[in-house]
């Protein structure tokens, strides 16, 4: 679960921006397309003959847009997600979409703390409908992919999210029907995209409000902003941060903020404070974009402006009024509950735009 829905009630989750602290089916439509043999399609063979007559065209038809749950296997269980294609012959150009922070699902939501946005849904079907497939799964110990996750919290660890995501990465480039494999992270999702690209070969990285700083540095921050009428606990909280950066566990943690740094939590979060974003960002060679919106309250344009100071070669785009969600938004608190609450507002038409223009097609 994300640290903001950690410290707050579902009802005021726009109101404070704190992050988280916590196959593929190898034939989808059957026959394929392009030369072959097989019947004719409904309705009728080709053209009459004419002159002795031609042979009528067997080749079977494009198949339709389809939506299908696949499956990969980490070395802990089942990975389970939607493989979106577009209709057409293809190859098509694919991605793969990383989620946010917290027990997110593959539509990006968070139901049991109040989170319903449906964002990464809604993406992978704008994605769609501009001709570009995608991938959006269930995270290891969430939804169906509950076996996938180490059974005791302690155990789990930052990179083993990135290890998921690359077995996606995989799935996708061994399958015939997707030209290109392109990461698309969101927020906690960013961070994640970069370190795939350790692992594996993509064509290109997206990163949607993600951070540009340390995950210890972010903390500091925005438990400030949390925590502004207790400076006695700021100062504690700071404490604890500072020795889990040198990657030392802390025994003492106050009630207040065992939620936050309870000490089955608090390797995971050594093992992703361990991590710079834009030094990330700077090693990696693939063609990269940045999209970051002007309403986001978790995360703020400065942090994308770190991100490509890192890689001046990447493409920055501002997206006006955009939330965290991907959804539009005002500062107001009734909109970014909105934003935050409710699946039938649409992604900003900007994001898809810019992603159409940047995946690459072959």
């Amino acid at each position: 679960m994300s640290l903001r829905s950690r410290l707050m009630s579902p009802a005021r989750c726009a109101g404070l921006a704190l992050p988280c602290a916590t196959a593929l089916a190898l034939s989808l439509l059957g026959a394929g397309c392009g030369a072959g043999t097989g019947s004719p399609p409904p309705g009728g063979g080709g053209a009459p003959p004419d002159d002795g007559g031609s042979p009528p065209d067997t080749t079977p038809p494009c198949p339709e847009a389809a939506s299908v749950d696949v499956t990969v296997e980490n070395e802990r269980g089942a990975l389970k997600g939607t493989l979106v294609v577009p209709a057409g012959c293809g190859p098509f150009p694919a991605v793969v979409i990383i989620a946010g922070s917290g027990p997110t699902d593959r539509d990006g939501n968070q139901a049991a703390a109040g989170l319903v946005t449906d964002s990464y849904r809604l993406l992978a079907e704008g994605l769609r409908d501009r001709g570009i497939a995608s991938i959006r799964y269930d995270k290891a110990g969430i939804g169906a992919s509950v076996s996938a996750a180490p059974r005791a919290e302690k155990d789990m660890r930052f990179e083993m999210g990135a290890d998921d995501a690359a077995l996606w990465v995989e799935k996708l480039r061994g399958d015939g029907r997707f030209a290109t494999v392109t990461v698309v992270g969101h927020s906690e999702g960013s961070l994640l995209g970069m370190l795939v690209a350790r692992r594996t070969e993509i064509d290109g990285y997206v990163s949607i409000a993600g951070a540009g700083r340390r995950i210890g540095d972010v903390l500091r921050e925005q438990l400030a902003s949390a925590l502004q009428q207790d400076p006695a606990l700021i100062e504690t909280a700071n404490a604890i941060i500072d020795q889990l950066e040198q990657g030392q566990p802390v025994d003492d943690v106050p009630p207040s903020l065992m939620n936050v740094f309870r000490p089955s939590v608090q390797p995971y979060v050594i093992s992703w404070m361990k991590y710079d974003p834009a030094a990330e960002l700077k090693a990696m060679t693939a063609p990269a974009l940045l999209l970051q919106g002007t309403t986001d309250v978790q995360v703020p344009v400065t942090d994308a402006e770190l991100l490509a100071a890192a890689r001046p070669d990447a493409e920055l785009v501002i997206v006006e009024g955009m939330s965290h969600t991907l959804k539009a938004a005002t500062l107001s608190a009734a909109s970014q509950n909105a934003a935050y609450t409710d699946p039938s507002l649409p992604v900003v038409p900007r994001v898809l735009e810019a992603l159409e223009a940047f995946i690459p097609v072959e």
